[in-house]
């Protein structure tokens, strides 16, 4: 009987070791799905579909996410970006940080008039911008400051066409004839 207590004694720190660390596991596991839950119900466009209609355009259509802001997944000069569309904005707008790993060099200082008051930006260019199948090359951007998305405003918006119906953002690049 003395044997089992004794095996018992050396066995129960190590089963309470097993337990916390399943529990940390199971608890890292389900944070994950959340997350993935949250970054897809914010950006429902992940993965852009693209469709060339009669060799004379290039097509993508955008879901609207749960705040009613069309989101997508492209590229800023080959690294992965996430847009938010914003008709109301001049240029394509970068925040600091995210220009920083993007590789983009702040240009001229410019003032800049935005919702949430006056700031000093920095011009700067994009060589490449995707979204989809859509390419742009050399587009004008401003790094921002206090901004924490790219915004992708008139700058790229102007080149294409786009419309909107119900829960859908269609939009078009005419190809070079």
């Amino acid at each position: 009987m003395q044997k089992n207590n004794k095996e018992n004694s050396d066995t129960k720190p190590l089963g309470i070791v097993m337990l916390v660390i399943s529990m940390l596991i199971g608890l890292g596991l389900l944070t994950q799905l959340f997350q993935n839950i949250l970054d897809k119900q914010y950006n429902p466009n992940q993965s852009v579909q693209t469709s060339h209609l009669n060799h004379n355009f290039i097509e993508i259509s955008l879901k609207r996410n749960r705040a009613g802001h069309y989101v997508g997944t492209g590229t800023v000069n080959g690294k992965i970006a996430v847009f938010l569309l914003d008709t109301g904005a001049t240029f394509v707008a970068i925040p600091e940080k995210q220009a920083q790993e993007l590789g983009l060099k702040k240009g001229r200082k410019i003032p800049l008039s935005t919702a949430n008051g006056r700031s000093i930006g920095y011009q700067t260019n994009i060589r490449s911008l995707s979204l989809g199948g859509i390419h742009l090359y050399n587009i004008n951007a401003v790094i921002t400051p206090n901004l924490e998305e790219i915004l992708l405003g008139m700058s790229v918006l102007k080149q294409l066409e786009f419309t909107q119906k119900g829960n859908i953002l269609t939009i078009r690049q005419q190809l070079a004839i």
